[in-house]
């Protein structure tokens, strides 16, 4: 099996490379190496697949439809997973945002329809829920996104739910929720709390640390990929992880766990940052057969470890 993955050099993607390629697929990956962070990191997680004779890459951009269509063919599936990230980079750079996410998936989908590629798997994320009517989120609630990533998001389920009825592609679009473990992007809030926490430096905390959030880590996000992958119907599916906790305890779990003296600081709150995420996952465990294994504890210990051997 030839898998089409888009976004291949990322956090999550490049973990789907390995992942593949141990189960003895064939993967073509697309990434444009973005300077959103280092394309150096980006090239580092491609390390171990690089010779495998399974893998290639390819640099270009997903909105660029020549460049996808021509990638994609001899393709039996398709993963997509390419996308500007970042809800305040969102609304800073709405423009951007918008433009990559939801052109970029036009671009992907009208190209695997066009070579007949029946399954997609979609990359979506919990920001598409936004302003809280219950929690914890299931796959109905109303989707009130309160920052550009996540309407952008939005409207690509939206999309995918439209090719799907025309084109009878199968879609299944995956709200994954906080993700974490090797590899993480470096803006993104563990990462920080663990290096500044490894140095015994002060780190900050955006809000009273009150905002809680389901955190997932890495191996069950490429499990839950791969069952949409082999059994994913059209539509959405949480997949988080079944431990929300607030952002001071994962701030004081991660001090704890390094043995640190630093100290939690606190500012103002972030534009577009949602107050809490809870991921109820009964549809990907009824559908799928998925359920999250690592929870927070194990996680950041795991990542710890990985942390210190890369020092």
């Amino acid at each position: 099996m030839k898998v089409f993955l888009t976004g291949g050099a990322g956090f999550i993607g490049s973990s789907l490379v390995d992942r593949l390629l141990s189960n003895g697929l064939e993967v073509v990956a697309l990434d444009n190496f973005d300077p959103y962070y280092s394309p150096e990191l980006k090239r580092e997680n491609l390390a171990s697949a690089k010779d495998n004779p399974n893998f290639s890459l390819i640099e270009g951009d997903i909105r660029d439809f020549d460049l996808v269509r021509s990638a994609m063919e001899g393709a039996d599936a398709v993963i997509h997973e390419a996308a500007q990230p970042g809800v305040r980079v969102s609304v800073d750079q709405p423009l951007k945002t918008s433009d990559v996410n939801f052109h970029g998936s036009a671009s992907v989908l009208t190209a695997a329809k066009d070579l007949g590629i029946n399954k997609i798997v979609m990359a979506s994320s919990s920001s598409v829920y936004g302003e809280i009517d219950y929690l914890p989120f299931d796959e109905n609630h109303p989707l009130k996104p309160l920052s550009p990533y996540g309407v952008s998001k939005a409207s690509c389920e939206s999309l995918a739910n439209v090719f799907s009825k025309l084109y009878g592609l199968v879609i299944p679009q995956l709200r994954y929720f906080t993700v974490y473990g090797p590899r993480l992007r470096p803006d993104l809030a563990i990462n920080i709390f663990m290096h500044k926490a490894m140095k015994n430096e002060p780190f900050t905390i955006f809000g009273d640390g009150s905002k809680t959030r389901s955190f997932t880590y890495i191996s069950d996000v490429i499990d839950a990929t791969l069952l949409a992958l082999e059994k994913g119907k059209t539509g959405p599916y949480n997949i988080g992880g079944e431990n929300n906790i607030s952002i001071k305890d994962l701030a004081e779990k991660i001090i704890a766990i390094t043995d640190s003296a630093s100290k939690i600081e606190y500012s103002g709150n972030v534009v577009g940052d949602v107050q809490h995420t809870w991921a109820k996952n009964d549809k990907a465990r009824d559908e799928l057969g998925w359920s999250p294994k690592v929870d927070i504890d194990e996680g950041l210990k795991k990542y710890y470890e990985w942390v210190k051997a890369r020092q």
